[in-house]
């Protein structure tokens, strides 16, 4: 028996479902038993390398589209393709975003003062990362309200970043998104509907870190196996992306529901565990009043 039979048919929509990280959370839930959408605005190549990689574990349970998230019409457009194709829209992943060095034109490592960031960069970052999940949950949040049942999940970054000096508006989009979930997750409360953020834990393998990816990840690195609470700290290479499919498959199973406003570690699950102990190390307390400073 499937370790999460209420992911059966549940229907998901995940922007910048091409590549990274997305792809990885695609993969997992289509071979679970999930039917998913996957958007991407800049990549229909790497839409299609996905598809066909979901189309050989389960055909016909994937589709794609091309939609920008700073477009509220291709938003409104992606969801009601979503309930189109599979009849409703159960999930909503957010997790398309644009990286760092679009803005931050400075080497790894190298410093660069806030004022010499690329100005169009910095605005279209704040538009892909942080406005562009308001979009999207603007647009699925009222077909699960009706309803009465819905899963949005914001897809963030390790507290560090969020305050990395030379990064640019990437870490302030984050903790701005990780805010913003608070809020609509108490926004959301009394109606079958939750939010709630997951993050890998520090810098993965993907392409929104500048240099070719695949093969830069800690060799053998193996999530919750390692002490816990180490979010942002990485030494020996990057976080593999496929650490994001074991917490993925219990965020949009029926297993997480009643948990609202929370905050899950990708790099703290082990996926050996059962999953209630597994949540229980990857699930952060829940905070109190913000702290940033």
């Amino acid at each position: 028996m499937a370790q999460y039979p209420s992911l059966h048919d549940r229907v998901i929509l995940i922007t910048g479902g091409g590549r990274g990280l997305g792809r990885v959370m695609t993969l997992a839930l289509i071979e679970a038993g999930a039917r998913v959408l996957i958007t991407a605005s800049r990549s229909p190549a790497d839409l299609d390398e996905t598809l066909a990689a979901a189309e050989a574990l389960r055909p016909g349970a994937c589709r794609t589209r091309v939609a920008d998230v700073t477009d509220a019409l291709a938003c409104e457009g992606a969801v009601a393709a979503t309930v189109a194709a599979f009849g409703r829209i159960d999930v909503l992943i957010n997790n398309a975003a644009r990286p760092a060095y679009e803005a931050v034109k400075a080497a790894p490592g190298e410093r660069q003062m806030f004022w010499e960031a690329d100005v169009e960069g910095y605005r279209s970052m704040v538009d892909a990362n942080l406005v562009g999940p308001f979009l999207m949950a603007r647009a699925a949040a009222p077909h699960m309200a009706k309803a009465g049942f819905g899963k949005i999940i914001n897809i963030s970054t390790s507290r560090s970043t969020m305050v990395l000096q030379s990064g640019g508006p990437y870490g302030a989009c984050k903790a701005g998104l990780e805010a913003s979930s608070v809020s609509w997750a108490k926004d959301v409360e009394g109606t079958g509907v939750t939010v709630n953020v997951l993050l890998p834990g520090g810098p993965a393998d993907t392409a929104l870190i500048q240099g070719a990816v695949g093969g830069r990840a800690i060799p053998n690195f193996q999530a919750g196996k390692g002490p816990l609470g180490q979010e942002g700290m990485v030494s020996g290479g990057l976080l593999p992306p496929e650490i994001m499919g074991p917490p993925v498959l219990w965020m949009c199973s029926d297993e997480s529901n009643g948990y609202n406003g929370r905050r899950v570690v990708a790099r703290d699950w082990d996926p050996e565990l059962p999953p209630a102990q597994a949540v229980a190390n990857a699930m952060q307390p829940k905070g109190g009043p913000p702290l940033v400073m």
